[in-house]
């Protein structure tokens, strides 16, 4: 392929609260044969002691954000939360997680904007998610900074997980080192959880919710037969998700109480473990950049893939 046809790639840094995980590290480049091809913008991975030099280093270059949102393939992690999604144009790319399906809003701005969207959270291979590591990386943060707000010690408390997934068995991990008592619930037991609800001092939330259903696992009647000093920790946290009253919170404020129920819900816990989390999503974004640059057929790209000119957003 020409170098004319190769387009260009834009890593930008993330403005959303408190969000420092990046995509790319200078470690994981070395079988990139594009190089040149990416421009990263200033300061880019200073959160984590990485300087500009040495991605120059590597024959990428350098530039300001501007240069950087003007490239043909802009990668951020939290794309679908970014500021500037609106103000693509057709025929730029994004490489993120997106979670439309789940957004309106972020749909809206897509189908405007007229972009081409490889979303990270369809990304599959060989029918294991590409990010599964970040994924556990979310349960585990969630968990470590609920309990710090509830003032709790998990060895003191008994536990029910929802959801039998990366982000789960990541919260397990945690609850099961520091003496927790679990009881770990699938989809196929939805009724026996509401049944139980009210044995547990701490709810924790782990399932991807399907955006066609309109009830939910957890509905705000069902606070009131819960433990008075109970809490509910939503790492999936969709809008109108599993649980009924639960919202996505930030770190300045991560939890509220419904009911005298306390809910957290910070919607990018992975982020408190930015140092982990950016290795794994490095070492994934590392392998399919030469295939985004010159345009490679890459199956597990392709189905990720959405057109949101046409056809139009999927609902599943």
């Amino acid at each position: 392929m020409s170098e004319m046809k190769k387009k260009t790639m834009g890593f930008v840094i993330s403005h959303k609260e408190n969000e420092k995980r990046i995509a790319l590290l200078p470690e994981h480049m070395l079988a990139i044969q594009n190089a040149q091809q990416l421009l990263f913008e200033e300061g880019y991975g200073a959160a984590l002691g990485i300087s500009d030099t040495e991605y120059t280093a590597l024959g990428c270059k350098i530039g300001t954000r501007a240069e950087v949102l003007h490239q043909d393939i802009i990668c951020e992690p939290k794309i679908g939360d970014s500021e500037f999604l609106g103000d693509l144009t057709k025929g730029q790319t994004i490489f993120g997680w997106v979670h439309a399906e789940q957004n309106k809003a972020i749909a809206e701005k897509l189908i405007q904007s007229e972009v081409l969207v490889y979303a990270w959270e369809n990304m599959n291979y060989m029918n294991r998610h590409c990010f599964w590591v970040n994924n556990m990386l979310a349960g585990e943060a969630a968990i470590m900074h609920a309990y710090q707000l509830l003032g709790e010690m998990p060895y003191n408390t008994k536990v029910a997980i929802l959801g039998r997934g990366n982000t789960a068995q990541g919260a397990q991990k945690v609850l099961l080192d520091l003496g927790a008592d679990i009881c770990i619930y699938n989809r196929h037991q939805e009724a026996l959880f509401k049944q139980e609800i009210g044995n547990y001092d701490v709810i924790v939330n782990a399932v991807l919710w399907d955006t066609d259903r309109t009830d939910h696992v957890l509905n705000r009647a069902d606070l009131k037969r819960m433990k008075k000093t109970a809490m509910i920790v939503d790492v999936s946290c969709d809008h109108g998700g599993a649980i009924e009253t639960c919202i996505p919170t930030t770190f300045e404020n991560p939890t509220y109480f419904v009911d005298g129920i306390l809910h957290y819900a910070v919607d990018h816990t992975p982020s408190i473990l930015y140092r982990p989390a950016s290795r794994s999503i490095s070492a994934v974004v590392a392998t399919y950049i030469d295939d985004l640059i010159e345009s490679r057929p890459n199956m597990t790209l392709k189905l990720t893939t959405w057109d949101f000119i046409q056809p139009p957003i999927p609902t599943k």
